[in-house]
C-alpha cells in the first residue's frame, strides 16, 4: 500500500523526538493493514530496537500466544506502538515522546482504519481515555470516535505479575465476539469519545 510505505518512510526518518539519536531502528509497525483489529502497545524494547518489528521479545512471545488460541496469528492483525522507537533502559515514554510520534499513529488509525483497536498497557489506552486507569477499566469495550477500543493489559505485565495473565487471557478469549458484534453495528453508530453507559456494547 503506497500511502502506508510512506507513512513507515516517514517514521525512518523521524528526528521529532531525542529518542531519533540513539535507536537502532525504528518500529514502525507489523501485520495486516487490511485488519479489522489493531493492536496498540507502548513503546519497542531491546529486540524490536535490532529487528525494527513490535513485539518480538518476551511480551511478543506473550502475545502470539494468546492470539494462537482464538485462532489468530500476527500476520491477521495489525500491531503498534505509542512510539516507534526505543526509550533508553526501556523506560516509559514521555508524554512530548508520545505527543511526536501521535501524528504517525493517528495517520496509521485512519489509513488502517480497524473495526476494533486493542489498547495494550495505559499508555495506549490514555491516548483514547485520559485519566482512566486500566485495572479498572481493562475487558471494557467502548466507542470512541465511531471505533470500538478495547483495553487490555501489557503483555508484559503478566510477566512481572503472572496473576494478571488469566484476566488477559479472559480479554483475549472475547475479542472475536466483539469483532463480529461491531462489524455488525450499524453505520451510524454513536462516534462521541465515549458510549454512555446504558448504549455500551455488554459482552459479559
Amino acid at each position: 500500500m503506497k500511502d502506508y510505505d510512506e507513512i513507515v518512510k516517514q517514521i525512518a526518518g523521524c528526528t521529532l523526538c531525542a529518542l531519533s539519536e540513539r535507536r537502532n531502528r525504528t518500529v514502525p509497525g507489523d501485520g495486516s493493514v487490511n485488519s479489522e483489529i489493531m493492536f496498540i502497545g507502548e513503546a519497542p524494547g531491546y529486540n524490536e530496537d535490532q529487528q525494527g518489528l513490535p513485539f518480538v521479545g518476551a511480551a511478543g512471545n506473550v502475545l502470539t500466544e494468546l492470539l494462537a488460541g482464538i485462532g489468530l496469528r500476527r500476520a491477521d492483525v495489525y500491531i503498534t506502538n505509542m512510539v516507534k522507537c526505543r526509550p533508553p533502559n526501556n523506560r516509559d515514554p514521555m508524554s512530548g515522546e508520545i505527543e511526536a510520534c501521535s501524528t504517525y499513529l493517528d495517520a496509521q488509525i485512519a489509513l488502517i482504519d480497524p473495526k476494533v483497536i486493542v489498547t495494550l498497557g495505559r499508555y495506549s489506552f490514555a491516548k483514547f481515555f485520559p485519566g482512566r486507569t486500566i485495572s479498572r477499566e481493562r475487558g471494557k469495550p467502548r466507542m470512541w470516535r465511531g471505533r470500538m477500543v478495547y483495553p487490555m493489559y501489557h503483555p508484559a505485565a503478566t510477566l512481572h505479575n503472572p496473576r494478571l495473565r488469566p484476566a488477559l487471557e479472559d480479554d483475549f478469549r472475547n475479542l472475536p465476539q466483539l469483532v463480529a458484534e461491531v462489524i455488525a453495528l450499524p453505520d451510524d453508530t454513536a462516534s462521541e469519545d465515549e458510549t454512555p453507559p446504558e448504549q455500551q456494547m455488554s459482552l459479559f
